[in-house]
């Protein structure tokens, strides 16, 4: 049976711990391959802004380079409007009907998972692969949610971070893959 991993987020922007989480959950699920969902507009971080859906995308085509068992959705981002995840994991389930289906989230992400969108019939078409950090508190997901722990996982790095370091003229060097580093600068994007 074909296993297969779906990562959502922004994105705003990739950077080094989202690439250390996938190796992770690729690792630890045995994952034959997982997809890169950006998402056009998150049901939580309404009002905020992202950088244009292109941008993040040209982004995350940067850093997923090298890495075939990796692939690019951008099916939210054509899609518009909010990303609600029971319509994407919905599409892999009609398109991969036998498949085991893995969604990844933070740890930070549990507490809120009951409340998404359709949240009961996700938990039936999808198995969660929950990431934590070292030193993060466990969180238990109601039973009606399947999930997998992938704990102590090293990501000291997070896309508002690197935007605030970039607004404030510092140096991101390290925090992402270097072509991305260089795209993301070059944008202009972040800065104030």
């Amino acid at each position: 049976m074909v296993r297969l991993g779906i990562y959502g987020g922004s994105f705003d922007p990739i950077h080094s711990a989202h690439l250390q989480v996938a190796e992770a959950a690729c690792n630890y699920l045995k994952l034959d391959e997982l997809y890169f969902v950006p998402a056009a507009r998150s049901p939580f971080k309404e009002g905020q802004s992202t950088a244009p859906a292109a941008l993040r995308l040209k982004w995350v085509q940067l850093a997923l380079e090298g890495h075939p068992e990796w692939k690019i959705d951008s099916s939210e981002l054509e899609r518009g409007g909010i990303s609600y995840t029971i319509e994407t994991v919905k599409k892999y389930r009609k398109r991969f009907p036998d498949a085991e289906l893995f969604y990844l989230i933070g740890m930070d992400n549990v507490p809120s998972l009951p409340k998404w969108k359709d949240a009961q019939e996700l938990a039936r078409l999808v198995e969660f692969a929950v990431v934590s950090r070292p030193g993060e508190s466990f969180v238990p997901l109601p039973e009606v949610f399947r999930m997998h722990l992938i704990d102590n996982v090293f990501c000291e790095t997070s896309s508002r971070g690197i935007r605030e370091r970039i607004a404030l003229g510092q140096s991101v060097e390290g925090l992402m893959p270097a072509a991305v580093r260089e795209a993301v600068l070059a944008s202009g994007c972040y800065r104030k």
